[in-house]
């Protein structure tokens, strides 16, 4: 064994293979096909040639060579090409590949257990915006204030590399290849170990449902990548359910437990997973989840699986013996829409069908989401299944997430539209429910600065991106008049995708180090229900209040939140109770109005949105208690 590397978990089939006496290079492509690989780390070294072995994989063991190597494939003399199966693109997606050694890699936090699913809070973030380096070294440096915060997963967006050097994400190409925009392969292992070794979980958001518009070369070697009978938002489906299906799929799925084997991350979300067309059986989703659960399995480790899918199919959550496709969770977005048209007044587009009252909004707690069948106008029909036997923590809540932001023509985020005290009503609604909450970068601290969508293409791919995005808002009323559509900004200026960046010092504001306070508090107090009680229930006061409550067994706990005011609400139970925090306190409002409380009537009489929580028994001293 080469000196340093550990015994080999997995034998990936597509990709360079770094062996004791040189590489093994692996290479998908079309029956019949010339192919040739290019070592150009050696220019004057001849094209080498490879043979398909019986399962249509290409391959070719070359003598001497290792990590850092670089090189291409020609096909039938066309490029060269880089390998669809990159682990680096050390100069860009349309540059050589580099052979890379995951083995090699000294991991320190290896005793690492990420938590169970119930337990998380989910901090997403976008590598090269959340720093002002934008790498995955620099992330490093912020690691203790996550932990600090109290969260315990970071959700990174998808960092497959992608063309040009700014990116969303879900336009990557190299689904193996960590973008080299943010560091090398060995950087991205450094910060999930660095992660690890804080008690924070890493997942990473994964596209299988298109590949990005420049610099997929994929069908370059292989035209079974795509299924033309299977339209997308993107163009031709990938072809999951066609001839050649079996390494298409077998492709994807191993980018996915490149993740899991190679970087030790903890879980994937995947994106628009009802965008995948596969009219076979199994579904490739529910493939993808077996094999990584099996992974995770062999492994001793908790992976868990994430759904973006908007249409509230609980098969997305059921495990596959049950018809389903086996995700743990799944996104939900009904709250946010539910709560971002109470509190900010959004009606345009899918905002229609949520009215934002507070029976509805305690509605979509009770059940994890809100449409479980009824007719949506914006869909044109009935949408949703019943959540009946479904676990709440199967579904994952936020009131601000990448999409919900940066799809905004402005990147507004709800905390710069809103009201501070309605702003910390909803966070207390997001963090003391029982479903998985998500935050997004800086919302802790109600960060001011937008978050655009940006892009960096070339100038013809560029053009026609930035021509798209503002035909996309024509059909909502703000952005009729063409002169008004003409001021969204530019994906493709430079300055969109700098003024998505966190300032890092508002931190230190007053105002803003007020609200990291009560996220920290409200997040203390949530670790500490989830460990000591069991949610009970969630119901609408009248139409401006609304209760969450938890049991234990010997206390009670109550979150009366007011999502406006002036609004008074009075149950007997709550005058046994003790007053545990408020959102008026001094500590997290700069200007208090402080939350009128008659212990003898047990009446709250809120002058403004905003929050009180109360407890009793053994819950009494819930925000005194300090983690572990």
């Amino acid at each position: 064994m080469i000196p340093g590397v550990r015994k080999k978990l997995w034998t990936p089939t597509f990709g360079p293979d770094v062996q004791r006496d040189g590489c093994l290079f692996r290479l998908w492509a079309r029956p019949g096909a010339k192919i040739e690989l290019i070592l150009d780390s050696e220019p004057a070294r001849p094209p080498i040639a490879m043979s398909p072995d019986e399962n249509g994989i290409y391959r070719v063991h070359v003598a001497g060579v290792g990590p850092g190597t670089r090189y291409w494939f020609k096909v039938d003399g066309a490029g060269p090409f880089p390998d669809p199966a990159s682990r680096f693109q050390p100069t860009g997606v349309h540059g050589p590949s580099q052979v890379v050694a995951p083995d090699r890699f000294q991991w320190k936090a290896g005793n690492f257990q990420a938590p169970s699913l119930p337990d998380l809070v989910i901090y997403e973030l976008h590598v090269g915006t959340f720093t002002p380096a934008g790498t995955f070294l620099a992330l490093i440096e912020k690691l203790d204030h996550l932990r600090q915060l109290g969260i315990n997963a970071i959700e990174l967006m998808p960092i497959a590399d992608f063309a040009g050097e700014h990116n969303w994400g879900y336009d990557g190409v190299s689904v193996y290849a960590p973008a080299h925009s943010y560091g090398t392969p060995d950087d991205f292992r450094r910060l999930v170990d660095e992660a690890h070794a804080r008690g924070i979980a890493l997942y990473l958001d994964v596209v299988y449902n298109h590949l990005g518009p420049d610099g997929a070369y994929q069908a370059a070697f292989a035209p079974q990548f795509y299924a033309r009978k299977h339209k997308t938002l993107w163009g031709d489906g990938l072809n999951f359910d066609n001839e050649g299906r079996d390494m298409v799929r077998a492709y994807f799925i191993e980018s996915a437990l490149a993740w899991i084997y190679d970087y030790r991350v903890d879980g994937l979300r995947a994106d628009a997973t009802d965008t995948i067309q596969d009219d076979s059986q199994p579904h490739f989703l529910t493939e993808l989840t077996e094999r990584v659960h099996q992974a995770a399995s062999s492994l001793g480790r908790k992976v868990i699986l994430i759904a973006e899918d908007a249409r509230n199919e609980r098969k997305v959550v059921l495990p596959a013996k049950q018809g389903g496709h086996g995700f743990d969770a799944v996104w939900s977005d009904d709250f946010h829409h539910h709560m971002r048209h109470r509190l900010a007044g959004d009606s345009d587009g899918y905002y229609r069908d949520f009215d934002g009252t507070t029976e509805s909004i305690a509605r979509t707690v009770e059940n994890g989401w809100f449409f479980t069948g009824q007719f949506a106008g914006f869909h044109g029909h009935a949408r949703g299944t019943d959540p009946t036997g479904l676990s709440l923590t199967s579904r994952v809540f936020c009131i601000q997430n990448h999409d919900q932001i940066g799809n905004r023509a402005f990147g507004e985020r709800l905390s710069s539209q809103i009201s501070r005290a309605a702003y910390y009503a909803a966070s207390a609604l997001l963090l003391l429910s029982p479903e998985v909450p998500l935050l997004f970068m800086g919302q802790e601290w109600a960060a001011p600065g937008p978050f655009l969508f940006f892009t960096n293409h070339n100038d013809e791919l560029g053009r026609l991106v930035t021509e798209g995005r503002r035909k996309e808002f024509a059909r909502f009323s703000a952005f009729a008049d063409p002169a008004n559509r003409e001021s969204i900004p530019d994906p493709q200026n430079i300055e969109t995708f700098r003024r998505s960046k966190l300032d890092w010092a508002v931190r230190q504001n007053q105002e803003h180090a007020r609200c990291l306070h009560w996220y920290q508090a409200l997040l203390q107090i949530r670790r500490q229900l989830l460990h000591r009680a069991h949610f009970q229930a969630c119901r609408a006061l009248n139409e401006k209040t609304i209760e969450l409550s938890w049991k234990s067994a010997d206390g009670n706990f109550s979150a009366i939140v007011a999502l406006e005011g002036p609004a008074a609400v009075s149950e007997r139970s709550w005058r046994n109770m003790t007053r545990v925090l408020a959102s008026e306190d001094r500590r997290f409002m700069l200007e208090p109005c402080p939350i009128d409380w008659q212990s003898e009537t047990g009446t709250l009489t809120f002058e403004r949105a905003g929050g009180v929580l109360f407890a009793s028994g053994d819950l009494a001293r819930i925000a005194e208690e300090r983690p572990q």
